[in-house]
């Protein structure tokens, strides 16, 4: 019998090292997409996980603190549904990294547009990963 693993988020997962978010804005490579921007680094130090995120929504964008925290509830259940086959990814190539998603919308954006959205910003993340990998 297969062992069903469980899709969760923990506190392992989240990055909330002041350290390793001021490296990220400084040395951080950075993808684009239409509703997001990434920032994201290998890591220097060792982390829990495979990967560490933090989700960020401007309050430029969204006023209203409660729409701000609509949105990062939503990019969290996005990513806590894509994740596996990422994190199998980090496992097999044993690289540890550090990133952030930067909400960049001017609208809120529904569940469903998110979550494909999510999952365009983990396979770009892959691909440049496999690149970084490469020229090294």
């Amino acid at each position: 019998m297969s062992r069903i693993e469980r899709q969760t988020f923990s506190k392992d997962e989240r990055l909330c090292s002041t350290k390793l978010i001021e490296e990220l804005f400084d040395f951080g490579n950075v993808i684009n997409t239409p509703l997001f921007r990434v920032l994201w680094i290998k890591s220097s130090i060792s982390l829990p996980s495979p990967a560490q995120i933090a989700v960020t929504v401007p309050k430029k964008i969204f006023r209203l603190a409660v729409t701000r925290n609509l949105m990062k509830r939503r990019i969290r259940e996005a990513y806590r549904k894509i994740k596996q086959p990422f994190y199998s990814f980090l496992e097999a190539e044993k690289i540890r990294i550090a990133f952030i998603l930067i909400y960049r919308h001017k609208s809120p954006a529904d569940f469903m547009t998110i979550e494909k959205s999510v999952g365009e910003v983990i396979r770009k993340l892959i691909d440049d990963i496999k690149q970084k990998q490469d020229k090294c």
